[in-house]
């Protein structure tokens, strides 16, 4: 009975929406991904560096787009990000130890996609940002 349940109100969100976005969205779901990434353990007085990519799931052409970054939470004292297109730069000397934990906020813009059916610009994204928590530890 939930399985036909189910069925039914998928079947009424594709009749009531553009089916073609539904559809993109749980099949492809062409998205902002920020990776899995441990960063490396660095120490007082030296100077640190560590870095990732960010990237489009499912899209072949992620440098089409445009990234902005921004961080909310504790770089260790000395230490500064910065970015270069894709890639989040996390470089300095730190002054003090300690685990220092940050929240890294994706922001992406599309390229222009006309649609001469609709006259209007669409969005090839599911969705236009994610966030995910780091941390970074340093030693004396």
């Amino acid at each position: 009975m939930k399985l036909k349940l189910s069925f039914l109100l998928f079947l009424s969100l594709l009749f009531f929406t553009s089916c073609d976005n539904i559809l993109e969205c749980i099949i492809i779901n062409r998205r902002p991904e920020l990776p899995e990434k441990t960063f490396q353990q660095g120490y007082v007085n030296d100077f640190y560096y560590d870095e990732f990519d960010a990237h489009i799931k499912n899209e072949p052409s992620d440098n089409d787009y445009s990234y902005d970054f921004e961080i909310d939470g504790e770089l260790p004292y000395g230490v500064i990000m910065s970015t270069d297109f894709r890639t989040l730069i996390i470089e300095g000397t730190p002054q003090f130890s300690g685990t220092f934990t940050f929240e890294v906020f994706l922001y992406v813009d599309h390229p222009l996609i006309y649609n001469e059916d609709t006259d209007e610009y669409e969005s090839p994204l599911c969705t236009k940002s994610t966030s995910k928590e780091y941390t970074i530890i340093i030693n004396q």
